[in-house]
């Protein structure tokens, strides 16, 4: 009877409210019962492995079946789309240079780095990593979540799919349907994977690391947290003309929260997915929109790129003009990019950056491990900060931006 009553309690009270609570009970483990926390990891670990299991299918289902039955007559919208993705992972590498400049970083550099990690020589060898990634095999492109090889050939096979037979098309749609309805299972378990992975954050991750590098930290996030709260919704307004901070909200709430806690932006593509159903998107829009924007807008892993190259640039004493600042602007939003076709992310692209200043690659490679020590926050935050723009980029320039949030916010629809 007792369980019965808490399954009742539980489907009817909203899934950010799970997760708060998943949020609460994952930090009193990890603080006061961390033998326990390896324990309860395993759900998180499991919520986050199911996530990125799933996304890269659902992306190639869904983008397929958008192309397919595609009405000629239904405007998409993924030219605004890209352009605001470009205009604001470029205006976040120009904040971190105005911060970067205001509030200058010395680092201690680490006495060893990893010599393990290969970055990438130049920004042409980074472009070229993108441009492989379109014709890799369909199989390997699944296989190894290459999004950008996962676009090409659902947008190809899509197209081609447009004069199949009305049966063929409609077991795609229900192929699409089916998908759907797997990742709403698997979302219903989010609360369990937060408080899975805060618990083992807070078990493993010792606050005297960071106080090191602590004021580091506030300039990555504070850029972040500028982005998200005064750039972005600056953008989205002069997009949708009218008070862009209820979507803002509701995109860094249910977009960004699940993405600060899983670290991936591919893990994050059936969450973002679900909002914008909720939020009657076109799907032949975010279909294609959100894994793309999960590839190449990269706001903040640009940020993470200035400002941990200026701060190597201020620690070797190199006095940086603002010419040079700008180039450097160029530089990461180009190399963000591409950041998720080179194995290691944004921070194995601070030694392509470092270049533009002649900073040693040894020393570039200690910047290197010096963020990851930091990666806790900053890589949560980046995640956070790209995930919820990328919905938030897609609802402000399709047709749905004279959507109704607060139907959308409303509780019921947190609970469906």
């Amino acid at each position: 009877m007792f369980l019965h009553t808490l399954c009742r309690v539980y489907q009817r009270t909203g899934l950010i409210y799970q997760i708060i609570a998943g949020l609460l009970v994952g930090a009193f483990i990890g603080q006061f019962l961390p033998a326990a926390a390896p324990t309860v990891a395993i759900l998180g670990k499991l919520f986050v492995g199911a996530l990125k299991s799933v996304a890269p299918f659902l992306v190639f289902v869904l983008v397929t079946a958008a192309i397919a039955q595609h009405n000629s007559e239904t405007k998409t919208h993924i030219r605004p789309i890209l352009i605001m993705y470009l205009i604001g992972t470029f205006s976040a590498a120009v904040v971190a240079v105005a911060a970067s400049f205001m509030f200058p970083s010395t680092l201690t550099l680490l006495q060893q780095a990893d010599d393990k990690l290969t970055p990438p020589s130049g920004i042409a060898e980074v472009m070229t990593n993108l441009l492989m990634n379109l014709v890799a095999n369909p199989v390997n492109a699944l296989s190894n979540a290459n999004y950008i090889g996962i676009l090409a050939w659902a947008l190809l096979l899509g197209f081609a799919l447009r004069r199949a037979s009305p049966a063929t098309l409609t077991v795609i749609s229900d192929m699409s349907k089916a998908v759907s309805t797997i990742v709403a299972w698997i979302i219903r378990f989010a609360p369990l994977g937060v408080l899975g992975l805060l618990a083992e954050t807070v078990a493993n991750t010792g606050a005297a690391t960071l106080l090191e590098y602590v004021r580091l930290i506030v300039v990555l996030v504070g850029c972040m947290a500028f982005v998200a709260l005064v750039v972005n919704p600056l953008l989205v307004f002069l997009r949708i003309r009218k008070n862009p901070y209820p979507l803002v909200f509701l995109c860094l709430r249910e977009s960004g929260v699940p993405a600060f806690f899983t670290r991936s932006s591919a893990a994050n593509i059936p969450i973002n997915f679900a909002l914008a159903k909720k939020l009657n998107l076109h799907e032949d829009t975010y279909s294609v929109s959100l894994p793309l924007g999960a590839t190449i807008n990269m706001a903040g892993a640009a940020i993470t790129i200035t400002v941990l190259t200026l701060a190597a640039a201020h620690t070797q004493g190199i006095s940086v003009d603002f010419a040079t600042a700008l180039l450097l602007s160029l530089v990461a939003t180009v190399s963000a990019c591409g950041a998720s076709g080179v194995a290691g992310g944004s921070l194995l692209l601070i030694p392509l950056a470092c270049s533009l200043f002649t900073i040693p690659n040894d020393v570039a490679m200690n910047v290197v491990a010096i963020g990851m020590i930091i990666g806790v926050i900053q890589d949560s935050a980046e995640t956070a900060l790209n995930s919820s723009t990328d919905v938030l980029f897609t609802a402000a320039a399709d047709l749905g931006a004279n959507i109704n949030v607060a139907a959308a916010d409303a509780p019921k629809s947190d609970a469906s």
